[in-house]
C-alpha cells in the first residue's frame, strides 16, 4: 500500500481548521508546499464522523448531508497557475482499521437502485491483512483510494462536492491506488488542492452509493507542468482491474437494454437474485457486496438498439466450501 523513497516534508492532521466541505476557491490554503514537497494526510470518513465503528442500521438514516465529504485541505501549490496541469503522485494510504459500506432508504433516492430498498442497509468491515471481513467468510482484498481528491474550481461560489468536476472531485476512481499518478487542470492560483472521502476498497459502480468508506491517511507528492494542457482528470496506474487484483474466474450477469442505465440496473439486479440464491446473502448484503467487489463493464454500444452491460464477481471472495 505504499511506495519507498520519499520523504514526508509535512503532514496535516484532520483537526477542524484543517477540513471543509465544499470546493470554493475564495478559502485560503492551510498549507503552502513547493513542487516535488511530499503532504500525509489526515481524512476523515465520508460522513464525518456519523456512522462510527459501533454504529448500525438503524443509524443510516440519521445521516445528514449537510454538509457531507469532509475534505483535508486546500493545499497551495507554489507556482501553479491557471492553464497548468498538477501532477499528484499517490505514494502511500494507510487506513485505521476498520470503515463500513451503506446504502439508504430509498425513499431518499440515492444509489442505484433506492427503489428495491426501502430500508437502509450498514455493514461495518473489520480491516485487517489486507482485506474486509464480510458475512458467511467472505473476504474481500483492500486496495485504498481516495474518492474525493481534486482542486479548486475558477467559477466563484462555493461548489457542492457530490459532483465529480473537470477539476476532479467525487470521482471515485477505484484504481487511483498507492503508485498511481492524476494529472489535474489547474483554474486558479496555486490550484488549492484537497482530499478526502477515502474507501478501503470499492466495485467499479459503487452501486449501493458507498464503497468501504474508511478515515484513512494519504500521502501525495506534487508537481507543476506548464507545458501540458488538459480539460480534465488523467492519470496512470498499475490498477488492481479487477476487485482482486489479477485475472481469475469471474460469475457474471448481464443486462440487455436499449438504455445504458437500465442495463446497468438489469446487471445488479441479477447480480444481487445470483448471490442470495446461490451464495446464501440477504439481498441487502448482497447490494453491499456488489457495491464493495462487483465490477460493472460496458461490453458493446455498437449495436442499436441494445447496449449491453454485465457486472463482475470475482468467485474467489468466498470460502472454499470444503475447508
Amino acid at each position: 500500500m505504499s511506495r519507498s523513497g520519499y520523504t514526508v516534508d509535512h503532514r496535516l492532521s484532520d483537526v477542524d481548521a484543517n477540513v471543509h466541505h465544499a470546493w470554493d476557491n475564495d478559502l485560503e490554503p492551510i498549507l503552502t508546499v513547493e513542487p516535488g514537497d511530499v503532504v500525509r494526510f489526515e481524512c476523515r470518513d465520508a460522513v464525518d464522523g456519523q456512522l462510527p465503528v459501533d454504529a448500525s442500521a438503524a443509524d443510516v438514516p440519521e445521516v445528514s448531508f449537510d454538509p457531507v465529504h469532509p475534505l483535508t485541505g486546500p493545499v497551495a501549490v507554489e507556482g501553479a497557475e491557471p492553464g497548468d496541469v498538477l501532477e499528484i503522485e499517490l505514494l502511500a494510504f494507510q487506513h485505521k482499521g476498520w470503515g463500513y459500506t451503506a446504502f439508504m432508504p430509498g425513499e431518499m433516492g440515492l444509489g442505484l437502485l433506492p427503489e428495491e430498498f426501502p430500508e437502509a442497509g450498514l455493514h461495518v468491515w473489520d480491516l485487517e491483512d489486507d482485506v474486509g471481513r464480510f458475512v458467511n467468510g467472505i473476504e474481500v482484498p483492500l486496495d485504498p483510494f481516495p474518492g474525493v481528491i481534486g482542486v479548486a474550481p475558477g467559477e466563484p461560489g462555493e461548489h457542492d462536492t457530490l459532483p465529480p468536476r473537470s477539476v476532479g472531485g467525487n470521482v471515485d476512481i477505484k484504481h487511483l491506488t498507492a503508485g498511481s499518478t492524476l494529472y489535474l487542470p489547474v483554474e486558479v492560483d496555486d490550484a488549492l488542492f484537497s482530499v478526502g472521502d477515502c474507501h478501503a476498497a470499492q466495485g467499479d459502480g459503487e452501486v449501493c452509493v458507498t464503497g468501504i468508506e474508511a478515515p484513512m491517511f494519504v500521502t501525495c507528492r506534487f508537481d507543476i507542468h506548464d507545458d501540458r494542457e488538459l480539460d480534465a482528470p488523467q492519470f496512470e496506474t498499475d490498477g488492481p482491474f479487477t476487485p482482486t487484483g489479477h485475472d481469475e474466474r469471474m460469475y457474471a450477469t448481464s443486462g440487455v437494454e436499449d438504455d445504458l442505465m437500465a442495463a446497468t440496473k438489469s446487471a445488479v439486479r441479477s447480480m444481487i437474485d445470483h448471490l442470495s440464491a446461490e451464495r446464501g446473502l440477504t439481498r441487502g448484503e448482497a447490494y453491499i457486496l456488489c457495491s464493495a467487489a462487483v465490477d460493472l463493464k460496458i461490453n458493446e454500444v455498437v449495436d442499436a438498439p441494445n447496449w449491453v452491460v454485465s457486472a463482475y464477481l470475482p468467485e474467489s471472495l468466498f470460502p472454499d466450501p470444503e475447508e
